[in-house]
């Protein structure tokens, strides 16, 4: 098969449409051939040298993928050759083929088809853990995403909505913001020209936010934690601003408030297993009605990923990029 193989760390350079051998599935996997993948900020790390596959897992990169089942590994039920379905990945969704344990599958929804699936596993994932499931957003609370016009962004604002919360969104553009705001968002702050924590606290009487969805790390720490609402939760999901913050302690106590930190990578497979349960339990039919849906900016075929990293690098684009094999 082909697969896109990182010669060295460095720029979308390195990424090259290369032939490697095909993966063989195990005991409770599955084969899927693979039909289109999306690009994560998680890949361009791995892609710099920042980011190495946990042990066992594919060296190609790529998070998620969409494609039809091609064999069953030993112990394999529930599924069969030529399912149409979608999957969280380790890595190895850059490829014409990849092996997938039987329980990061999900079928692909009503309503989209088998292309459009690929922009969905790693975000629904990410976001149905850690705002619904760590972090438990209720009707009726205000969840704040940072990067409100990126592909966690554009599904957080939408998943939040379909539970009835109030959405904040921070962007770095009028042109991102509307987007954001035609998907449900019901506050939109431009980080460029606005401070997010007056925006917030003006915004809900200065109650602030009960769970905000951080991509930014440390460069956001302390203004997160003075933007939380008492009794908030602070989920943070990426490194983008830095790995390493000032924390105030006092503030945090004095708000009772909860920080949480969480990926999905290198989790074992009992855990991830679990997390894709829950969002074909609760997501899928929100899907499935039409009431959410993927927001895929562009699609690229997958020889030329190096041209999709510099998309994703460029942050000009709202929602997800497409891989699509040839």
């Amino acid at each position: 098969m082909h697969a896109i193989t990182i010669t060295e760390p460095g720029g979308p350079e390195v990424l090259v449409w290369d032939e490697v051998p095909d993966p063989v599935p195990g005991e409770g996997e599955v084969l899927v051939e693979v039909v289109a993948g999306a690009v994560n900020r998680a890949d361009v790390l791995q892609r710099q040298g920042h980011y190495d596959p946990p042990p066992g897992a594919s060296p190609y990169p790529g998070l998620e993928c969409s494609g039809r089942i091609a064999a069953l590994g030993p112990g394999v039920g529930g599924w069969a050759v030529g399912d149409e379905v979608c999957a969280l990945l380790s890595g190895g969704g850059y490829a014409e083929k990849v092996v997938v344990p039987a329980g990061q599958l999900l079928p692909v929804p009503e309503g989209l088809d088998v292309k459009q699936a690929a922009a969905l596993p790693e975000v629904v994932c990410t976001v149905w853990s850690n705002v619904f499931m760590i972090a438990h957003l209720r009707p009726g609370e205000t969840l704040l995403v940072h990067g409100g016009s990126s592909g966690i962004g554009t599904m957080a604002i939408q998943l939040a909505k379909a539970v009835g919360a109030k959405v904040a969104v921070t962007a770095g553009t009028k042109e991102k913001l509307e987007r954001c705001a035609e998907l449900g968002a019901d506050i939109l702050i431009n980080y460029r020209e606005q401070d997010f924590v007056e925006e917030i606290r003006q915004a809900t009487a200065g109650n602030g936010a009960d769970v905000i969805l951080d991509n930014m790390g440390a460069k956001y720490l302390d203004r997160n934690v003075k933007a939380l609402a008492v009794n908030g939760r602070l989920a943070i999901i990426g490194m983008q601003g830095g790995v390493k913050g000032e924390l105030n302690i006092g503030a945090l106590l004095a708000k009772r408030a909860a920080i949480t930190a969480a990926s999905l990578r290198a989790r074992p497979v009992q855990e991830k297993a679990a997390i894709v349960a829950a969002v074909r339990e609760h997501v899928w039919p929100l899907i499935s009605g039409g009431h959410v849906r993927p927001v895929i900016d562009r699609e690229i075929p997958m020889p030329e990923a190096a041209e999709a990293h510099r998309v994703l690098e460029e942050s000009g684009h709202v929602g997800k990029v497409l891989l699509v094999v040839p």
